[in-house]
């Protein structure tokens, strides 16, 4: 067997000792992918072994390193159709990122690294993926952060065919294209079949005269045609537009009897099928000796050591002190600390996505003053949620401002993924609440602490004031991990101390996790969060008139209730939350949830939203939901 060199496409052809040597490989990776699948008893074998040669191609010919698969400047090649894990895991084994053997005994076994959709754990993989769709999405992130970072490099993308019916995709070409990424080439695996069958009968889509509407350039090429899919796959020296390639291929390609049969998309074969396979592909069957390397499993061998960067912003900037008689709305406090930030990191500016709301969201200054930093995604936000994840794993820091509704509910699919990929997004969501009001129920975000508490690597935080949202933002851009920042719509006052001034002021410090008492007490607590923190102060001052000695709790991160906080509840004759929130799904119930497992009792009540609320001025809105100070002290005093 030849010898497989690395040319990072610099030939304009591919070498005849090369090719012969690829297609050696691609014949002993078809029984690579045969062998896992039949001893795992499933995934998807004939989905790999029609993208194999696209694999085999891309991670031997491109920029990237088995011994450094992180090393910065590389090429970055992502698999969007993540169910051919099995060709992905065999290529990679077999050009030595990690121990072939181990990958075909047990994939797909708990505990194993290799899993049934490829994950970013593993040495070689960009993005766990699975979920379709997201891929395009993603590839044009990690593109937009690699040219931020001054890296000359090219990405690939590949896809499903069957995943173009996904309108994601339509979103990410047209956002690649105006963002001129053209060193961005996405390749479709062409196979023409899916779960249900044809692709053509299933949801018919042409896919090249989408592309080539929306500005790219179409090559089609025989994905099974080593020389030809190379020449197609090689970057042009000036690209004048990002590429499709319509590779079309054979779903089972290799073996007679799987060839273009959809059953096995996702069926693994039999033993007996394996065996007449392997004859056919001339390769010889090791199985029983795989089988009991099964049995021993992933004992011992721990995951990979990859050390993922996470980026930060060095410098904190000069926190914006809010005087007591200010009032100004937290998202104005977050674009301020945004430009503060931007001004104070100029060698290492942050990337900001917006979705068309820039004005009200308060991007627009940082957008007109870092016009490179600044993308406009127009209204297409699940692109833009997995567009922006990409890029903070790719060596940025980055926000994306959006309503909440937005930002949380109608993007859940992405955050998702972008926890899975342990992203480092920054995602800051305006006009949360029935704050929103006019806008009505279709706007009010009430349940993103519900939807934010079941990703397990996202911290919720619900500032009370804009003296607050400053050293929250900066403490997000100062620190790893996905933060997820609501805030309403109304300009809030400033809440203060005692003595007048300002409680998120002077030398005041955002810790996570950390709650905030505003107002001592000894009889009532009354424990808020967000725009309810001034009220829940308004309340206080009527139960004090009315000899109710009443605390006032700030608490900004509703999904860390640390025990310190529960223990001085526990001291009060009743406790009250109050939330512009769904009632059931938010703080109130985190802090009800933390009670159940304390080993003191907490007297607990909750206020908060019970219904969607509808159309008209927030305080009306308020009101009907019983939220106003007045109807708030008047539910205490009933309770006590």
């Amino acid at each position: 067997m030849s010898k497989i060199e690395r040319t990072l496409f610099v030939p304009a052809a591919l070498q005849a000792d090369t090719q012969e040597a690829l297609g050696e490989f691609c014949r002993n990776a078809r029984g690579d992918i045969l062998k896992m699948t039949t001893l795992a008893a499933s995934g998807h074998p004939g989905g790999s072994m029609s993208s194999l040669e696209i694999f085999a191609l891309l991670w031997s010919q491109a920029n990237v390193d088995p011994k450094d698969p992180l090393k910065t400047g590389r090429d970055r090649i992502l698999v969007s159709h993540g169910h051919t894990s099995p060709a992905v895991y065999s290529t990679l084994g077999r050009l030595n990122f990690f121990d072939l053997k181990r990958v075909i005994a047990t994939f797909r076994k708990a505990g194993s690294p290799f899993e049934g959709h490829i994950e970013r754990s593993v040495p070689g993989v960009e993005l766990t993926t699975g979920n379709l769709g997201q891929g395009v999405s993603a590839g044009a992130g990690m593109a937009l952060a690699d040219r931020a970072n001054g890296i000359r490099n090219h990405v690939w993308i590949i896809t499903g065919d069957g995943e173009h019916q996904k309108g994601q995709i339509a979103e990410a070409r047209r956002f690649i294209k105006k963002y001129d990424l053209n060193n961005i080439t996405v390749v479709v695996d062409c196979n023409g079949l899916q779960i249900s069958g044809r692709t053509d009968r299933v949801m018919y889509t042409d896919i090249a005269a989408e592309y080539r509407a929306d500005g790219w350039d179409i090559i089609e090429v025989d994905g099974h045609d080593l020389s030809a899919l190379y020449r197609a796959l090689r970057p042009q020296e000036t690209p004048g537009a990002p590429r499709l390639i319509m590779a079309m291929t054979v779903m089972g390609n290799g073996v007679s009897f799987m060839e273009n049969d959809p059953q096995y998309h996702g069926k693994a074969l039999s033993p007996d099928q394996l065996e007449s396979a392997l004859f056919e592909l001339d390769i010889a069957d090791d199985t029983e000796e795989l089988a009991e390397l099964r049995i021993d499993g992933w004992r011992g061998k721990g995951g990979f050591d990859l050390r993922f960067p996470s980026r930060v912003l060095e410098n904190v900037g000069t926190p914006l002190i809010y005087d007591a008689d200010y009032k100004g709305d937290n998202r104005g406090a977050f674009g301020a600390a945004l430009m503060n930030l931007a001004q104070a990191n100029t060698d290492n500016l942050p990337l900001v996505f917006d979705c068309d709301l820039a004005g009200s969201v308060k991007t627009n200054r940082f957008g007109i003053e870092y016009p490179d930093h600044f993308f406009q995604s127009g209204i297409m936000e699940h692109n833009t949620a997995t567009a922006a994840g990409a890029a903070s794993i790719a060596d940025k820091v980055v926000f994306w401002a959006d309503f909440g509704v937005f930002a949380a509910d109608e993007t859940f699919n992405q955050h998702r993924l972008n926890d899975i990929n342990m992203t480092n997004l920054k995602v800051v969501a305006t006009h949360c609440g029935l704050d929103v009001g006019m806008d009505g129920k279709t706007h009010h975000c009430i349940n993103y602490i519900s939807l934010m508490a079941t990703l397990y690597h996202y911290n919720t935080v619900v500032p009370a004031d804009p003296g607050q949202t400053d050293r929250v933002i900066r403490y997000a851009a100062t620190h790893p991990g996905n933060f997820f920042i609501a805030m309403g719509r109304s300009k809030l006052p400033i809440i203060t101390k005692e003595n007048g001034e300002p409680f998120f002021g002077g030398d005041y410090e955002f810790v996570y996790g950390l709650h905030d008492r505003i107002r001592e007490g000894s009889d009532v607590a009354i424990v808020a969060m967000g725009n309810m923190v001034h009220r829940a102060m308004k309340a206080r001052e009527i139960l004090v008139e009315s000899g109710i000695s009443t605390a006032v709790y700030a608490v900004s991160c509703p999904l860390c209730i640390e025990s310190e906080l529960l223990d001085e509840l526990s001291g009060y004759r009743l406790v009250v939350t109050l939330e512009d929130h769904d009632r059931d799904t938010g703080m109130g119930s985190k802090l009800a949830i933390a009670v159940t497992g304390f080993e003191k009792a907490v007297n607990l009540r909750r206020k908060g939203i019970t219904r969607y609320g509808v159309s008209g001025d927030p305080e009306d809105l308020y009101r009907m939901a019983g939220l106003l100070p007045e109807q708030i002290a008047e539910y205490i005093l009933a309770e006590t």
